[in-house]
């Protein structure tokens, strides 16, 4: 006999009591009945009427949104942007947050998934338990810093406006103005156009240089549209078919600035989109790494060449850098970004089968910067058989760096210190940067 459907619960609401801050945006707090439910729009703490977004009856747990606030916070605001709040954009989880809140709720995070993951304690891992705003980041309650240099548009089918992505779903809020994209964003204008056709609309702006970008995702069988913004951009064109990328006007690619350098950056390609994180990560990493001339050092997960160019600079002409990066196009910047290192190599494909394939055995200085999964415990075993003096591991995602660190301690390597920058102002995002050395090594 067939089981009946399990009853579904979204619509139905509970008066709860928050409980603490959990990986994902949200707080935990629990039915009468005592099912977990993962609450939007809250804070640790406040008690609220939550409405359910998703689950059904018998569930591990329940999403919902906080709909009433019975009880506030003293860290809460109302949320400067209009678009956010239950039901609406789902760009941005802290909007109702205060700045310094949120970063101690990041913080509360971090010490989370390092004592639940690897049985660290900030003590441990070398960390002061703080997340550090960026540069320009400390304005007054209320105000948001407009820090988001490429911004991903969809576009509402049935009206062909630009908006975001509600949370968890495929509607678009429309938007006159995303307050957290950057100014060099925000005077393209993309709002205020239609863009019936398209799936898509990113908008770029270059942090070291004027250079402005478009890159147009149509949706199958549509035109391109002829693309008159508010000033001049270089526009592109993803291939609905292959996934490719391809000029229709302008330079393919814009150019950005990090560590006294320009770095080309093709194709709509991965950068950091906090205008002081490039800068901010180099200084991390190398404060922590020490570099020395003559070392040799592998940036995995490169890029465009971002650490390996900061690397170059640093171990000189009798050291060596080797670079891995997946992505052709960006293994092409990669190496015209690194030109003028002659004992700088860059090479295409997988870390995980690239690496072993290089035939290097050993090496003094590794950099990593995966992709939000996470480097796995195959390759971060790999790497622990090269006898690096230290290795600097930046994370998007405090659960997979978790995870890796304690694939690490497995090879025989300790957390030296960490660090965390709030390069994602508004969202439950946090860039961290631990620096590893071998466990027999004294401090």
């Amino acid at each position: 006999m067939q089981a009946e459907p399990k009853k579904s619960l979204v619509g139905q609401e509970y008066e709860v009591e928050i409980g603490p801050v959990a990986h994902g945006g949200h707080c935990v707090a629990r039915t009468d009945g005592g099912q977990v439910l993962f609450v939007r729009h809250a804070l640790p703490g406040e008690r609220v009427v939550a409405r359910v977004t998703e689950g059904e009856e018998g569930a591990r747990f329940l999403r919902a949104d906080a709909v009433e606030i019975l009880q506030a916070s003293k860290d809460r605001i109302e949320a400067p942007c209009p678009y956010a709040g239950p039901g609406r954009c789902g760009g941005c989880d802290w909007q109702h947050v205060k700045p310094g809140a949120q970063r101690r709720l990041k913080a509360e995070v971090i010490a989370e998934q390092l004592k639940r993951l690897v049985g660290l304690t900030p003590e441990e891992a070398g960390w002061d338990g703080t997340v550090m705003p960026a540069e320009g980041d400390k304005l007054p309650v209320g105000q948001v810093p407009r820090w988001r240099t490429r911004v991903q548009y969809a576009v509402d089918p049935a009206t062909g406006k630009a908006g975001l992505r509600r949370h968890r779903s495929h509607e678009v809020e429309a938007v006159d103005d995303c307050l957290i994209a950057a100014e060099g964003v925000s005077e393209l204008g993309i709002e205020r156009r239609d863009w019936t056709g398209m799936q898509s609309v990113e908008a770029i702006a270059a942090t070291g240089s004027q250079d402005r970008q478009v890159v147009l995702t149509p949706r199958p069988g549509a035109r391109l549209p002829l693309v008159e913004l508010d000033r001049p951009v270089s526009v592109l064109r993803v291939d609905e078919n292959t996934g490719g990328v391809h000029r229709v006007h302008g330079r393919p690619f814009v150019r950005e600035r990090a560590d006294g350098r320009t770095y080309r950056v093709s194709g709509g390609g991965f950068w950091q989109v906090h205008p002081k994180a490039a800068d901010t990560l180099v200084t991390a990493v190398m404060q922590g790494l020490l570099p020395r001339k003559g070392d040799m050092a592998l940036d995995l997960y490169c890029g465009v060449g971002l650490f390996a160019g900061a690397l170059a600079d640093r171990v000189g002409d009798k050291g060596a850098v080797l670079g891995i990066e997946s992505g052709k196009r960006a293994v092409a910047d990669a190496r015209h970004n690194l030109a003028g290192f002659p004992r700088v190599r860059i090479e295409h494909g997988k870390v995980a089968s690239v690496l072993p394939r290089t035939g290097i055995t050993e090496a003094d200085l590794i950099v990593l910067d995966p992709p939000r999964s996470g480097a796995g415990r195959s390759t971060v075993a790999h790497l622990t058989t090269l006898g690096a003096r230290r290795i600097a591991y930046v994370a998007c995602d405090p659960a997979a760096l978790a995870r890796d660190l304690a694939y690490f301690r497995e090879g025989g390597y300790r957390v030296r210190t960490l660090r965390a920058f709030d390069l994602f102002p508004m969202t439950q995002h946090v860039e961290c940067v631990a620096i590893l050395e071998p466990a027999g090594k004294g401090s």
